[in-house]
């Protein structure tokens, strides 16, 4: 095989030997707490439901500001449990092109 051609090749599977032991760790899942976020998620979809279902002509304006109120305090409970970090493909593209340019 031609030098050139072999660059490539070596590079990306040195990329993903070092990303395959990231993936390869032991998780033990927690089911209390899951279970606890479920019963609360369930809760607050149920809550959502019946904000949506509700008849909204005949509030005042205050009641309706605290409809509103209470679904932007839902979404923010939301946002805080919600764990994790969310990649977009183009980010993904970015850091795979940088790395191959830096290694």
């Amino acid at each position: 095989m031609n030098l050139k051609k072999m660059i490539p090749v070596l590079l990306m599977a040195m990329c993903t030997s070092l990303v395959m032991p990231a993936f390869a760790g032991n998780e033990t899942p927690v089911t209390t707490e899951k279970t606890n976020n479920d019963a609360h998620a369930q809760q607050l979809v149920n809550r959502l439901k019946e904000i949506r279902d509700m008849d909204k002509s005949d509030l005042t304006s205050s009641e309706r500001r605290a409809l509103r109120k209470e679904v932007k305090e839902m979404k923010k409970e939301v946002k805080r449990d919600s764990k994790g970090i969310y990649l977009s493909v183009g980010a993904i593209i970015i850091i795979i092109l940088l790395l191959i340019l830096l290694l």
